[in-house]
């Protein structure tokens, strides 16, 4: 093919932060954190590292991943996936205050799954990774934050990457913990996100450090032996663009991992964010970029020195994936991959039946910490619509069904129809901004059948309603977007939208069925 092709950036659009890879002959693999999104650490693949196709979920049982009274910004945190002696391993950490195990791994010999339970380990920190030396002896590196004082913090933020050895068999750690690193720049905050990488003999230690936003950057270190010490690189950061300022088209470029192509290219993927007007409007996103060293040097995307929208292809064949339709119809067994539960489901309160998705009612609700009647994807672009159908008879006020568009429990717009009391049976467009709940609008609605869409476009949403697609009008019009943003909601996530019931607080034996629901972004 011709290696000057042209390829979009970013690999994977919308919330898709911290995204670690590997290949196995010529085949390539990739994770991405997922915070308190239930089933965690989505796995991709592709043959190319442009074109992915998503092909399962490593947490995908409840008892992989208890998500309870979780933070929508706590629970899995940067999962590494590594590949060794015919077994996939994935470690990462599960930042949950009511879980009992921290850091753990869990492996397959099939990367589609299924995935062991969790082997926990007896291990510090978050950011974990795996490194396999060419003895075979394996070795763990993390990230020391905030939550452990052996040793105390000399500067505020300072995190403090180590390397120990681990027995994979038992679980255990041999031998003494050796901190290598606190960053590169003088009282670096927040290093974190280590891998290392054995390269012509000499070893190598990536890390993010500066903090996950604007500041974001990867330095490199090298050693003669895999605990060190490690001389780091006089020109780190080797990657960032905070030096571009904020209003460039990518900021936030950090926590990288690397992957050798079968022709011996090497290749980045790392997190992003596409700003609009300053605002952070999809979370951190996965972003390809190509590497080549000058002797000892990695240059990251050689004369240019930084990750663009738009780069060439690598020099592999072409491998474009079929693409579902935007459409779901909910006419198979189970739910599409994209779709993500908040918290872990620990019960079964959905069901697909004769070309619907029933959702039972229940007393929890989305502003709550608790695993909510929720059903959602990622928002993927600046401009999108979103539109489902939906047949609810409520049979009380405080009963509603419809659409959600959500950054967390204090941040959300919910477009749906709710019970009668007082006032007739209604639409309404509600607003929760920081904890506290507003009706934007209201319309009186008779009929159980109703469409429902929101369309985004940059800062604004629109939210809509009918009888059918095709006769639609608006219920709030440009109404502010920010709502949803990281700048405003805070958080490591993006915003998630779908389908959403309620009993608010009381038990219901009622259920909303959605016949369809179509994504796009146009």
């Amino acid at each position: 093919m011709d290696n000057k092709k042209k390829g979009m950036n970013p690999i994977l659009p919308g919330f898709y932060p911290d995204p670690s890879i590997c290949r196995v002959n010529d085949d390539y693999y990739l994770v991405t954190s997922t915070f308190a999104y239930f089933p965690g650490v989505p796995i991709f693949h592709s043959r190319d590292l442009v074109h992915w196709n998503q092909i399962g979920n490593i947490l995908e049982r409840k008892e992989q991943l208890p998500l309870v009274n979780a933070e929508t910004s706590e629970g899995i945190f940067a999962p590494t996936l590594r590949y060794h002696d015919g077994t996939f391993y994935m470690i990462t950490t599960n930042v949950t205050p009511t879980n009992d195990i921290n850091n753990f791994i869990v492996t397959a010999t099939d990367p589609a799954g299924p995935w062991s339970d969790p082997y926990p380990l007896d291990s510090a920190g978050i950011d974990p990774s795996l490194f396999f030396d060419d003895d075979g002896k394996a070795w763990y590196c993390g990230s020391i934050n905030g939550n452990d004082k052996t040793p105390p913090r000399r500067y505020p933020a300072e995190d403090r990457i180590y390397i120990q050895q681990l027995d994979l068999a038992t679980g255990k750690f041999i031998g003494e913990r050796h901190i290598v690193s606190s960053g590169y720049a003088i009282n670096s905050p927040y290093a974190e996100a280590p891998h290392i990488y054995k390269i012509n003999g000499k070893y190598y230690l990536m890390i993010a450090e500066g903090g996950t936003w604007e500041d974001h950057a990867v330095s490199i270190f090298t050693a003669d032996q895999v605990t060190g010490p490690y001389t780091p690189f006089i020109c780190n950061p080797v990657l960032t663009h905070r030096h571009l300022g904020n209003d460039i088209d990518i900021t936030t470029i950090g926590h990288a991992d690397w992957v050798q192509t079968q022709n011996g290219d090497w290749y980045a993927v790392m997190l992003g964010v596409r700003p609009v007007n300053g605002y952070n409007m999809l979370g951190r996103e996965t972003f390809l970029t190509p590497v080549s060293f000058q002797g000892e040097q990695p240059i990251f995307n050689p004369g240019i020195g930084r990750v663009l929208m738009e780069d060439k292809f690598p020099n592999l064949p072409e491998s474009p994936v079929a693409l579902l339709p935007a459409r779901d119809d909910f006419d198979t067994d189970s739910l599409r991959f994209c779709w993500n539960f908040l918290r872990t489901p620990f019960e079964r309160w959905y069901e697909l039946k004769n070309s619907r998705l029933y959702i039972n009612l229940r007393p929890q609700k989305a502003t709550e910490l608790v695993n909510p009647s929720l059903i959602a994807r990622r928002v993927e672009d600046h401009r999108f619509k979103a539109i489902t159908s939906m047949n609810f008879k409520p049979s009380s006020v405080n009963e509603e069904a419809g659409m959600i568009i959500m950054q967390n429990d204090r941040f959300q717009y919910r477009l749906v129809l709710v019970g009668k009391g007082k006032t007739p049976q209604e639409l309404r467009l509600i607003l929760v901004k920081d904890g506290k709940e507003e009706i934007l609008a209201r319309v009186p609605y008779k009929i159980n059948e109703v469409v429902l869409a929101v369309q985004g476009d940059g800062l604004k949403y629109s939210f809509l309603y009918g009888t059918s697609e095709d006769q639609l009008e608006f219920l709030g019009k440009d109404v502010d977007a920010t709502v949803c943003s990281t700048n405003v909601a805070k958080g490591f996530i993006g915003p998630f939208v779908g389908m959403y019931a309620s009993s608010n607080g009381k038990v219901s034996k009622n259920k909303a069925a959605f016949d369809w629901f179509s994504y796009s972004k146009y």
